[in-house]
């Protein structure tokens, strides 16, 4: 998971996306913001979902880096928010188990 923590953290936004995506995930619960981005049913674990959002992060960032239409900013925000809250999640996570996994 490591791997995936640093790949986060080698994410290079604009500014404003960023300011407006920490904001938001200061108050972020994954059960309200998940569903409206993976789909309604849907529950997974933190990694698989951190990928998930990853990529389409990654498909709205090449909008926005194309002046494609179709990009929203609301929904890159809400990605950005959702991958910013899931990473906290994560690094919670690991740091909870980190020392009892080491034997």
């Amino acid at each position: 998971m490591q791997d995936l923590l640093t790949q986060i953290a080698a994410l290079r936004r604009p500014r404003l996306l960023i300011r407006a995506a920490r904001i938001g995930a200061q108050t972020y619960r994954r059960e309200a913001r998940l569903p409206r981005l993976l789909g309604y049913g849907v529950t997974l674990r933190l990694g698989p979902t951190l990928m998930r959002l990853m990529a389409l992060e990654a498909e709205m960032n090449d909008r926005r880096e194309n002046g494609d239409a179709g990009y929203s900013i609301a929904v890159h925000v809400d990605l950005l928010i959702a991958i910013m809250g899931e990473s906290q999640l994560l690094r919670a996570q690991t740091q909870i188990a980190g020392p009892a996994a080491i034997t």
